[in-house]
């Protein structure tokens, strides 16, 4: 591939990923709303991103996000051990994002430690690792099916 159409394409593999993460926070939100009945009404939804953000090597230390994670750190990585019992439906997406994500970096040259990131969601038992690395045509129609599917994209 060229370096222009690598460039060109990147963007479109991240907004992919993007295209995951959104379905992983809005079905963690769902769950954990539930589970954490009790709790604020943003209680869910910070829970839901820290662990995204985790699982993706995305920390946002920003305003009360940095301190929320930290405050909170067990029950965000009990839960990150929970996903592929609780929802295993989004471990194959979830693994080929999270593949996707680490090629973009390591095309892009983005430092940090990138192979750590598939260490810590196969340690969490998110990761599938017999699963084969996936090719970006196939990653990008997996993005589209389950998009439409969760209604965040349209079906054209």
């Amino acid at each position: 591939m060229t370096e222009k159409v690598e460039r060109e394409f990147i963007p479109s593999l991240r907004e992919g990923v993007d295209v995951v993460r959104m379905i992983f926070f809005k079905k963690m939100k769902e769950y954990l709303s539930e589970k954490y009945q009790s709790e604020k009404a943003s209680y869910p939804g910070m829970i839901a991103g820290a662990m995204m953000n985790e699982l993706f090597g995305t920390p946002n230390p920003t305003g009360n996000f940095g301190e929320f994670a930290l405050a909170n750190r067990e029950t965000i990585e009990n839960e990150l051990h929970d996903v592929g019992s609780r929802l295993p439906d989004l471990c194959i997406p979830l693994t080929d994002a999270l593949r996707i994500h680490f090629l973009c970096n390591h095309q892009e040259g983005i430092a940090g430690d990138n192979e750590e990131i598939l260490k810590k969601a196969r340690d969490y038992g998110i990761l599938i690792e017999e699963r084969d690395v996936p090719l970006p045509k196939g990653f990008m129609e997996l993005v589209h099916r389950i998009g439409v599917s969760y209604g965040l994209l349209n079906s054209q």
